[in-house]
């Protein structure tokens, strides 16, 4: 079962692996890859670790009631092969297939019952197109096909598994280490079709395709390595690196996407745990923060204040309930090794505030709102495009303090809780004043 100390632990593991990895290879990563001397085009191998959440819709083409969703999160694991061709001297194309295991998890503990519903292995083929913004890193988007496993497991006696075929889309930032690695961070959308005989494949006899419709997307943000067979050999882009001091006051605006994950627990019906209640959505960033340049290393501090469209839907027919996730801001910390001189990999840690709100649709509107404190987590990768302007992938865990709703319900304390974490990535730019 996968908990919030594991999430967190994860994320530290694999930034702690990043920066091994580049302190290994210190002697190149510190000074500029030479503009001619790694070349984009060509096959790779690779492999990966991520994290993310995803979101079942329940439906039924027998009454118009869904909800959306059903949350889980965890983390995976990922081999890729893939083959690159620059069409220019900044313009790459290229296709990949990857395959993933994984344990992002849906899970429910209640009178006794054991219940989850877990993706265990998939793969991805697609494509991507790709812009240098120098030499040595390059901004990239993807798409294409995906197929997951799933599988249903009890202390009841029965389990089942199937599969659900979907798309994928997402983007990334990759950056050369030495003559031939690469690292990158990357995130991906996918959703997946629509799977409306559940029921029967369950060994529900006689239950129609269409009385319980199950759609499911996921978020998810991977760091991976890359080898590049033969990009040693030259042949790269030979424009000039901008000029980029990390040091100094900047302003900046991200937008973003994610999914949360509430853990609903009601002790008086015998310790029930359901983690958990699901959201997805997109939100918008601002931010100003100060970094101060240590030569291979960076270190700073950053305000932001963000607004969101993550929400959780109960929709009845004749109206909906609401569990939104609106406006919040984060006090971070972050501590960057440079890859080259101008791409910088980074780990950040702080505290977040987020407001919630529960409400429905008219004629009741608002039924309860409140406000939450809690930490962040993460990490990315950014890569100056000009002397003042830098460009990032950006992945975040969030987890927040447990809310007690029993006193608005007239029940006694710690009837019913709900504890909060978001899995969200950001694309941002950032104007620096130096």
């Amino acid at each position: 079962m996968l908990t919030r100390v594991s999430a967190k632990s994860f994320l530290f593991g694999a930034v702690s692996v990043v920066a091994l990895m580049s302190a290994a290879h210190a002697a190149d990563v510190v000074q500029p890859v030479e503009a001619s001397g790694f070349n984009w085009s060509g096959v790779y191998v690779g492999f990966g670790v991520g994290a993310g959440a995803n979101v079942h819709e329940l439906g039924s083409d027998f009454a118009p009631i869904s909800l959306n969703g059903i949350g889980g999160e965890g983390v995976y694991g990922e081999l890729t092969a893939g083959y690159d061709y620059m069409v220019s001297p900044r313009f790459l194309l290229g296709g990949l297939l990857d395959v993933h295991v994984g344990d992002i998890k849906t899970k429910i503990d209640a009178a006794g019952l054991n219940a989850s519903i877990q993706e265990t292995y998939g793969f991805d083929a697609g494509l991507r197109v790709g812009y240098l913004f120098t030499p040595n890193t390059l901004g990239y988007v993807l798409g294409g096909y995906s197929w997951q496993k799933y599988k249903l497991d009890t202390n009841a006696g029965f389990g089942f598994d199937w599969d659900q075929s979907g798309y994928f889309v997402g983007g990334g930032i990759e950056t050369a280490i030495n003559s031939n690695w690469t690292i990158k961070t990357e995130y991906r959308y996918t959703r997946f079709g629509t799977k409306g005989d559940l029921l029967s494949e369950a060994g529900l006899i006689g239950a129609p395709d269409g009385l319980l419709n199950f759609d499911t997307s996921r978020h998810t943000f991977q760091i991976a390595a890359n080898y590049r067979f033969g990009a040693q050999n030259g042949g790269g882009a030979t424009f000039e690196t901008p000029a980029y001091n990390w040091t100094g006051f900047y302003i900046g605006g991200a937008g973003g996407a994610g999914a949360s994950v509430h853990q609903i627990e009601i002790p008086p019906l015998g310790g029930a745990k359901f983690n958990g209640l699901g959201g997805e959505g997109a939100f918008g960033e601002l931010n100003v923060g100060y970094d101060q340049d240590f030569g291979s290393w960076v270190a700073g501090v950053m305000v932001d204040a963000r607004y969101s469209g993550m929400t959780s839907k109960l929709d009845l027919g004749v109206g909906s309930i609401n569990v939104d996730t609106d406006y919040g801001f984060d006090v971070l910390g972050r501590v960057g090794m440079k890859m080259n001189e101008s791409t910088l990999a980074y780990a950040l840690a702080g505290y977040s505030w987020q407001h919630f709100d529960l409400n429905a649709s008219d004629p009741v509107g608002d039924i309860l709102d409140w406000g939450s404190s809690g930490f962040s987590v993460g990490g990315g990768l950014e890569t100056a495009v000009s002397s003042n302007i830098t460009v990032g992938v950006e992945y975040r865990y969030s987890q927040f303090a447990k809310k007690d709703f029993s006193s608005e319900l007239g029940l006694a304390d710690d009837s019913i809780t709900s504890t909060s974490s978001f899995h969200t990535v950001r694309l941002g730019a950032k104007y620096k004043f130096n």
